[in-house]
């Protein structure tokens, strides 16, 4: 017991285990303790009460709370909470700015461990000097050495005006970590406020990019700047709004309606994702059956190859539990990408759609779908590519546009790729868009056909206008139709079949249609061993 007296730590251990110690006094907080809770309550707390309130009156949430929305409940743990400016001049050092903008830490998504950091625009506006791009910094870092994601939530007036280059050189930090994380672990940017000048080249050079509606903006040079230059007038929605980079640049991957649903995406996403490159994708069981038929494929067989339709049901029937995470919902709409599972199994997906554009590749879709294929190769993803594909969409905007070089990217991606590749061609599968989409001779592990395919040079309507030209004109009028219908079979089962293509070896079988689910599963459990995570050669995911 004099023990206990005499020494004040074990007195207090005594008193958490419910041993008698001392005759009981009321316990004082240490003086030191007091002033730790006064500094970290006032830090934590952000800006000043009339730019939270400005905050919040914009609908928007707070660094904080956007935190807890994305991170499993108390599982976030802040680093660098204490850090101020090294700023002198404006008087900033004066104000003991706590964070400087930005929070930095570690939190937990689904159970698994991630890096995330949150701009604090109630702090000088979340504008970024040479601490608060340290502390951003310092986290990319940690999350490196540790091999797991690192998620940013932007919301920032830009580089800090009073820090001069300073803060134009912690963006070069910044960007010199991204690229060199790039393909080692996710990266995921979220936009949920401004985001401009050169603030917007590290989402661009990270995996995915989320904007909410009517909250998000991004552009290099903002409307007035425009003005000046240019004269032309244009608003911040019209400009760099969610909708403007979802459909038209391509920047943008998801839009959300709010923060919390754009939050929820954040979460749907990462389940798709391993924590790294040395990782395989996370296996989820699942109760739908592994030999599910697929009736929808037996009527694809019979619709008219010109007909259009969404290839987005062919997707979700595949899936398990027809689940589809799409990608780029809103960019060159032609080809479609995303995330399913099959079996327990995360694969990723890339599809011609005949409902935009007849499924043709185009410079964007070659762009969209080549970048996405080198994040499944990156991460150790499989790959699925459903082929209904009638060429290269013709015209001197896309010749001009280069139509050349950003169609040689897919063909580069594609023939990149170490992952499991399983093709399926769906319907048509002409010329060299044929190639392109993974064919059997371009590196594609397992290559199956539909009996309805057509896989050829170029259709069998455009063939015989070619091969049969004199035949064609020398018919009368009222009988070159039928005498079109005739050829054109002719030629489709003599150089446009699928069972032609599988006698070569350039298919390696033709299914059954409501089987396919079974024979891609199946594939793809055979390719499992096809390479193991880490093994490949490091290309980073480079924007394209």
């Amino acid at each position: 017991m004099s023990d206990l007296l005499n020494d004040p730590i074990a007195g207090a251990a005594a008193e958490e285990t419910g041993k008698k110690a001392h005759p009981k006094k009321v316990r004082v907080v240490p003086e030191s303790l007091k002033r730790f809770r006064e500094i970290h309550a006032q830090a934590a707390a952000g800006g000043p009460p009339e730019k939270i309130a400005a905050q919040k009156a914009k609908g928007k949430l707070l660094a904080r709370e956007r935190i807890a929305y994305l991170v499993d409940e108390n599982s976030f743990q802040e680093i660098g909470l204490l850090m101020e400016s090294r700023c002198t001049d404006f008087g900033i050092k004066d104000k003991h700015i706590k964070g400087d903008g930005v929070i930095t830490g570690f939190g937990r998504i689904g159970g698994r461990p991630a890096a995330i950091f949150s701009e604090d625009f109630t702090q000088l506006g979340g504008s970024l000097g040479r601490t608060h791009a340290d502390k951003i910094a310092k986290l990319m870092d940690m999350a490196a050495d540790a091999h797991i994601p690192v998620i940013g939530i932007l919301d920032s007036g830009g580089a800090r005006i009073q820090e001069g280059v300073d803060s134009l050189d912690g963006y070069g930090e910044i960007f010199l970590r991204n690229t060199r994380s790039s393909g080692v672990i996710p990266q995921i940017s979220i936009i949920l406020g401004p985001c401009a000048g050169g603030a917007v080249y590290s989402p661009a050079l990270t995996d995915f990019v989320f904007m909410a509606k009517g909250i998000s903006h991004m552009f290099v040079t903002g409307p007035e700047v425009v003005k000046a230059a240019t004269g032309e007038e244009v608003d911040f929605e019209t400009l760099g709004g969610s909708m403007t980079h979802a459909s038209k640049s391509g920047v943008c991957h998801f839009v959300a309606n709010s923060e919390p649903d754009c939050f929820r995406q954040v979460k749907e996403l990462m389940s798709f994702l391993p924590q790294n490159r040395f990782e395989n994708p996370p296996v989820m069981d699942t109760k739908d059956s592994a030999t599910r038929r697929i009736s929808l494929l037996e009527k694809l067989c019979e619709i008219d190859p010109r007909k259009p339709y969404r290839v987005h049901h062919v997707i979700w029937w595949l899936s398990d539990d027809h689940k589809f995470l799409e990608v780029h919902h809103d960019f060159a709409k032609n080809i479609v990408v995303g995330f399913i599972r099959l079996g327990g199994q995360v694969v990723g997906v890339i599809a011609n759609n005949p409902a935009h554009m007849a499924g043709a590749l185009d410079i964007n879709a070659s762009d969209k779908a080549a970048r996405f294929i080198r994040f499944l190769n990156n991460f150790n993803i499989p790959v699925l590519t459903l082929v209904d594909v009638p060429g290269y969409w013709p015209g001197v905007a896309q010749e001009h546009g280069g139509i050349i070089r950003h169609g040689a990217k897919l063909l580069y991606a594609y023939s990149e790729a170490t992952v499991p590749k399983v093709t399926l061609v769906l319907r048509k599968a002409y010329g060299g868009a044929y190639i392109a989409m993974s064919s059997k001779l371009m590196g594609g592990d397992i290559n199956f056909s539909l009996p309805s395919a057509e896989i050829a040079v170029m259709g069998p309507r455009g063939a015989i206008e070619i091969l049969y030209s004199r035949q064609i004109k020398e018919a009368k009028e009222e009988e070159r139709e039928a005498l079109r219908a005739k050829l054109a079979k002719e030629y489709s089962d003599k150089f446009a079949s699928p069972y032609q293509t599988a006698s070569t070896g350039s298919i390696d079988e033709i299914i059954e249609p409501s089987q396919a689910r079974a024979r891609l599963i199946e594939a793809f459990r055979l390719l499992a061993g096809k390479r193991r995570p880490g093994e490949h050669a490091h290309t980073g995911n480079i924007p394209l």
